[in-house]
């Protein structure tokens, strides 16, 4: 695969789209900025192609490899919740 300045668009945009996507799939309020998401949603898109490649699953299509996407998607919400739990407060009632 070689890396182009199309390849780095094109990874960013589709980032972003896993990243709201990520933020829709976790339940629940996350106190996150947006532009956390979408930094979480590109670092996923990046990891969920490499997670995909490792498991035989993306391939080179002349369309949208659905496969790939909801790796990709997956990984962001794993991302998202985890995020939004480390930043989650944790107050202890006496």
């Amino acid at each position: 695969m070689e890396l182009t300045v199309w390849g780095i668009i094109t990874a960013i945009v589709v980032g972003l789209i896993v990243g709201a996507l990520g933020r829709l799939v976790v339940p629940g309020r996350q106190n996150m900025p947006m532009w956390l998401h979408l930094l979480i949603g590109i670092g996923a898109a990046l990891l969920g192609t490499v997670l995909a490649r490792a498991m035989g699953i993306a391939t080179e299509t002349a369309g949208i490899d659905w496969t790939e996407l909801l790796v990709q998607v997956v990984v962001a919400a794993i991302a998202v919740a985890l995020v939004a739990g480390v930043g989650r407060r944790r107050s202890v009632t006496r």
